[in-house]
């Protein structure tokens, strides 16, 4: 894949059973926001019955219930209409070790494929909020003076408030040295750098 901006990106986010597909979790929200050059251009939300019902726990922890999911689509029809929306695309997620393997599994199931890179907002954001009290979507929102869009623990709401931090870092990196134009590749990159060395490595991106 071409290189290509940090400012255009899907951000996504999943709401599960549990924390492992390889356990027998499934998805049951995805939700994501196509950000084209620094702004929110198309969301995509749907909720998705994964077959069995789902713990008290989940429903109390996402507001998604037993009954909000029946007669909803089965995951493999909602992927498969999600495998569209994000081709071609880089992706982001908060924590995305977790949604990349939900989004590989749930592809897989529905006979499609994701192709693109992944990057981490919450690794990145380690490296250039290090004064956060912690690096939880919810404490980073308030720490970046981000306005709440939704509940959190909703697969929408939690995609697009992921989407104005992913932006919040761009901009502060662009202020804090100059730097006009961010791959993702540079993010991405930024992310595996231990943070110590963070400010280093930004430095010599400038020109």
């Amino acid at each position: 894949m071409q290189r290509k901006l940090a400012d255009t990106v899907v951000v996504l986010d999943f709401e599960t059973t549990g924390l492992s597909p390889g356990y027998g979790d499934r998805a049951i929200e995805i939700g994501a926001v196509l950000v084209d050059g620094g702004v929110i251009v198309d969301r995509f939300q749907k909720l998705m019955n994964p077959g069995f019902r789902i713990s008290p726990f989940i429903e109390s922890y996402t507001g998604i219930t037993n009954e909000m999911l029946r007669g909803q689509p089965c995951c493999e029809e909602v992927m498969a209409g999600f495998s569209e929306f994000i081709a071609g695309h880089n992706i982001v997620a908060h924590n995305a070790s977790f949604d990349r393997r939900f989004l590989d599994f749930e592809l897989k199931r529905a006979k499609r494929v994701y192709e693109g890179a992944c990057c981490c907002s919450l690794l990145v954001s380690r490296r250039i909020f290090q004064d956060a009290p912690n690096h939880r979507l919810q404490t980073l929102v308030s720490h970046a003076g981000i306005r709440q869009t939704g509940n959190f623990h909703r697969a929408l709401a939690d995609a697009e408030m992921t989407a104005h931090l992913w932006l919040a870092m761009i901009d502060r990196i662009r202020q804090q040295y100059g730097i006009a134009s961010i791959t993702f590749e540079q993010l991405n990159e930024l992310s595996r750098i231990d943070k110590l060395y963070a400010h280093r490595y930004l430095s010599s991106l400038v020109g």
